[in-house]
């Protein structure tokens, strides 16, 4: 798919970022679903030029994966832009193309399942110190009762020592 030449935002601070961000575009468009997810989650952490590609690509005239992928981009979105990015989500509930409806419904449903569920196990720092009886029990063996574990036991040749078993 050619996409169209992005004007700038301004925001970019070089030309790096700039080159950067039109890869990312690029790639959300890719038809290669892994690809576009993956383009579109960098795209999260893009903030404002992020949220506008991921934007274009909700709301153009673009396959059923490249939305996919924006919606997740979206969803995955952090920050001062998480209320922004699910504004743009119950926005595309309302939107006239049915892939779009489609996409946001869906990525609505998986954040309400996302903030439902419940964390299976707390965290390592959270859960309370282990009580009750230990699984091993350590001791200490001397050196002198090792002596007479062998004094008791058959007295060994003399050729043989404990070494050479």
């Amino acid at each position: 798919m050619k996409l169209k030449k992005r004007v700038p935002s301004g925001r970019e601070k070089d030309e790096e970022a700039i080159e950067m961000l039109e890869r990312l575009r690029e790639k959300v468009y890719c038809e290669n679903s892994s690809v576009a997810r993956h383009a579109a989650f960098n795209l999260s952490w893009m903030q404002e030029d992020g949220l506008e590609i991921l934007k274009e690509a909700l709301f153009g005239n673009a396959s059923r994966t490249t939305k996919g992928a924006a919606a997740y981009g979206l969803r995955k979105m952090r920050g001062r832009m998480k209320k922004v990015a699910l504004g743009l989500l119950e926005e595309g509930l309302k939107h006239s193309n049915e892939k779009t409806r489609q996409v946001c419904a869906h990525a609505k449903q998986l954040l309400q399942r996302e903030k439902d569920r419940v964390p299976k196990k707390p965290s390592t720092q959270t859960q309370p110190k282990r009580r009750g009886k230990p699984r091993f029990k350590i001791t200490e063996i001397s050196h002198e009762s090792r002596r007479g574990v062998q004094k008791r036991g058959k007295k060994r040749p003399p050729h043989i020592s404990r070494f050479n078993r």
